[in-house]
């Protein structure tokens, strides 16, 4: 069995993966109250959305930074989930403005995803730097 997957993952402590799953289940906790319609359409491509930022952020944190491809994959990764991040802010405003998501909860939800687009922001420079 690979690695990656390994049962004691420190990864699973790293902030910015405790802070996005903190905002996912943030998330889960109003995506119940969208309009039926909206919850199907625009809400199930938000949850999606969320996950598609999981996944390159937890495959980074596996990569070596010590090796020069490595370390250039990593920041691939990492421009990825920023990328993700980008379009998960769009929807999420998106839902605001077509009043399926009220002022409190996108206020919330938007504020720790600016945090987490810091830190992912932090941990890019990090590796662009050690070039």
């Amino acid at each position: 069995m690979s690695n990656l997957f390994h049962q004691n993952d420190q990864s699973l402590n790293l902030p910015i993966i405790q802070k996005l799953i903190q905002a996912y289940k943030l998330w889960q906790s109003y995506s119940p109250n969208l309009p039926g319609t909206c919850r199907f359409t625009l809400g199930a491509k938000i949850d999606s959305t969320f996950l598609e930022i999981l996944e390159p952020i937890f495959v980074a944190a596996h990569q070596s930074q010590f090796r020069e491809r490595e370390r250039e994959s990593k920041l691939m990764f990492l421009q990825k989930a920023n990328n993700k991040l980008d379009l998960l802010k769009f929807f999420l405003q998106v839902a605001w403005e077509t009043k399926a998501l009220d002022n409190k909860k996108y206020i919330t939800i938007s504020d720790n995803l600016h945090e987490i687009g810091r830190m992912l922001g932090g941990w890019e420079k990090r590796i662009s730097n050690k070039r």
